[in-house]
């Protein structure tokens, strides 16, 4: 059976972090591992409360699975502080770990921050470096970027700029922009293309972003090219949201299960 693990925040709410990671790769018949890096207090309205976990701690999950489950891809959220970030990659390194996925998170849905200032540098030259796909949302790749996005022109832009810096395929999420079309566009190593798809109404899309890169790292996991990957983790994503639970008052969860329940 092939594996994946998510190193990332814990989400009490279920919506985001290791929960929808887990849910997303058990959705796709890949055994999910985690290595936790922070403990999070929230629900659809947002987060309330956090804190990390140790860095050598996240570095002994992580060589746990590695040393007996084994990895065939990896996915990278919550990393909350420049420590976590220097030592999961350095462990990325030290154990030669394939099809990295980093999700460089930021800032909740909500907008409470989750990473520490300090660990923009690292992501920057330690962690982006090593990855294979990078996908930042459009405040995230502005960071990244060091630039402002405001059209699809500038995060082609910005998609340039972040491939600089390491990763062999980047995806700039189009989801803060406006229109009847959510458009993400990406830029591999031979070409640059979009990935579209109506841009679905409703409040319930907390977890879009973890669950996109956790299905592309379950597609590379089952030995899927790239393009593929990227398209089917799109598709699944957007079924994800189209048949969202309801659930909560704030930004509601997907439903990671829907081609099973629906």
């Amino acid at each position: 059976m092939r594996t994946a693990l998510t190193i990332a925040g814990s989400d009490s709410g279920g919506g985001a972090g290791i929960q929808a990671d887990l849910k997303t790769f058990a959705a796709h018949h890949v055994y999910g591992t985690s290595a936790i890096t922070a403990v999070t207090a929230q629900n659809t309205f947002g987060v309330t409360a956090w804190e990390p976990v140790s860095a050598d701690l996240v570095t002994a999950q992580i060589e746990a699975i590695d040393g007996d489950i084994g990895i065939h891809a990896v996915k990278t959220g919550m990393l909350a502080n420049a420590a976590i970030v220097e030592a999961v990659a350095a462990a990325i390194e030290g154990l030669d770990l394939p099809n990295v996925v980093i999700d460089p998170v930021m800032i909740a849905k909500g907008g409470d921050r989750l990473l520490d200032i300090e660990a923009v540098g690292a992501i920057r030259t330690e962690l982006l470096p090593r990855a294979m796909i990078a996908t930042p949302n459009i405040p995230e790749a502005e960071v990244l970027g060091d630039m402002t996005i405001a059209s699809i022109d500038d995060m082609r832009a910005a998609a340039r700029r972040i491939r600089a810096l390491g990763p062999r395929v980047v995806v700039v999420k189009g989801g803060h922009l406006t229109g009847s079309e959510s458009i993400d566009v990406v830029l591999t190593d031979e070409r640059e293309f979009e990935l579209r798809g109506p841009r679905l109404p409703g409040p319930h899309t907390h977890g879009t972003g973890c669950t996109f890169a956790a299905a592309i790292a379950a597609h590379l996991a089952l030995e899927r090219p790239i393009e593929q990957a990227l398209r089917m983790a799109r598709e699944y994503l957007e079924g994800a949201i189209r048949h969202a639970p309801g659930i909560g008052g704030g930004h509601g969860p997907l439903n990671h299960f829907w081609r099973l329940y629906s």
